[in-house]
């Protein structure tokens, strides 16, 4: 028995002390240099709107999809993960029921649907569609909600973010916060 624990006890001593740095003192160090640097984002990015009555209230994350379905709202992409091939018959099905049920939506528009309202992102949560998706569907959400569709740029426009420093990435529209905005929450 005391042979088999010292043969034992170098890796236990090397488990316990790289559970502690690796597992408690890195973290820690982790998550507090974010929470002090970037608290916003450290803390999921939420939303949060104060009401009339001075309460605040917590509408979701900037960083993570929330799902729209009526036609008042601007919708998102497809929500949930896949890794079904993208030429595969039943992504194919996929992309035709979406494509069905948005232009049961919106019957009156004959444009062509961008390929990211009808096809799933990569994390399945993702908060953002392109200004092409959100244009498409501006007379829609103006027509359902009595506006022009000039006021219904505006707010889109204002949600909406370029290129990372100019050329990384694509330009981006918020799906939450342009619905915040369009009930006038934001």
């Amino acid at each position: 028995m005391g042979k088999t624990f010292k043969l034992f006890r170098p890796a236990l001593l090397c488990f316990f002390v790289m559970t502690i740095l690796c597992g408690v003192i890195y973290t820690a160090a982790v998550t507090g240099i974010a929470q002090l640097i970037f608290p916003n984002q450290a803390n999921g990015s939420m939303i949060t709107v104060t009401l009339s009555d001075g309460t605040q209230k917590e509408y979701g994350s900037a960083l993570i999809a929330q799902e729209f379905t009526k036609p008042d709202y601007l919708i998102g992409r497809p929500m949930g993960t896949t890794n079904i091939s993208p030429v595969s018959e039943e992504q194919k099905t996929k992309v035709q029921e979406r494509i069905d049920w948005l232009h049961s939506l919106d019957p009156d528009n004959t444009a062509d649907i961008p390929m990211d309202l009808v096809t799933v992102s990569g994390s399945g949560v993702d908060p953002n569609i392109t200004p092409a998706a959100a244009e498409y569907q501006v007379a829609r959400i103006a027509r359902e909600r009595d506006m022009s569709e000039d006021d219904v740029r505006a707010i889109i426009k204002k949600y909406s973010s370029g290129r990372f420093l100019g050329f990384i990435g694509e330009p981006a529209v918020n799906v939450l916060k342009v619905n915040l905005a369009l009930d006038g929450l934001l």
